[in-house]
């Protein structure tokens, strides 16, 4: 059972991609405070859509790290109790105006139809989540991952794209190491 009640239900085994691959045509912007505000005003937005269910929402990516440029897209991760009750979290978000784009197991990501924010919903307890998270955090404390995170963002925006899912996988490595060094960091009790 989950925590509405109902019987539990396997999540889907494949990836949905709604639209189909997307050409990126977007810059890197110096950092805006105003992505901040930007994300409160959607935090509000989702809390409110999704009142009747727990939910931990925060703010992610390049957009949450102060003094990093970032293609100006504001990334919240949505912790949901049951990833297979999409009725409790994907019916009333895409009531409120956000739009599917992409459904995966243990993923569902749902976008402004202006495609300036990206709501990335993962089950609670996700690593994924605790990824996020710990990449944003040692980015905001740490000048020198900042510094190559942005070389590395700015080397592949430099490439045409046909696909902004292929330019989000190529910072994949990076990304990786950057989250393995904070982990490591967060183990030894640094």
């Amino acid at each position: 059972m989950n925590d509405h009640g109902r019987p539990a239900r396997p999540d889907v085994t494949g990836v949905e991609l709604v639209g189909g691959p997307e050409a990126i045509t977007v810059a890197l912007h110096p950092y805006d405070p105003a992505w901040a505000a930007y994300f409160r005003t959607h935090h509000d937005r989702i809390s409110e859509a999704l009142a009747a269910s727990d939910v931990d929402i925060e703010h992610i990516g390049s957009t949450s790290v102060p003094g990093l440029s970032a293609k100006p897209i504001v990334d919240i991760v949505v912790a949901v109790p049951d990833i297979t009750d999409e009725g409790s979290f994907l019916l009333p978000l895409l009531a409120a105006g956000y739009e599917l784009r992409v459904r995966e197991p243990g993923h569902r990501l749902v976008r402004t139809p202006g495609r300036d924010v990206h709501v990335h919903i993962y089950p609670r307890g996700a690593l994924a989540i605790d990824d996020y998270l710990l990449l944003r955090d040692r980015l905001r404390s740490d000048a020198g991952e900042r510094a190559l995170y942005e070389r590395t963002k700015r080397e592949l925006l430099a490439r045409p794209w046909d696909d902004m899912n292929d330019y989000a996988e190529a910072k994949t490595d990076v990304i990786r190491a950057i989250v393995r060094r904070a982990r490591a960091d967060r183990e030894a009790g640094g």
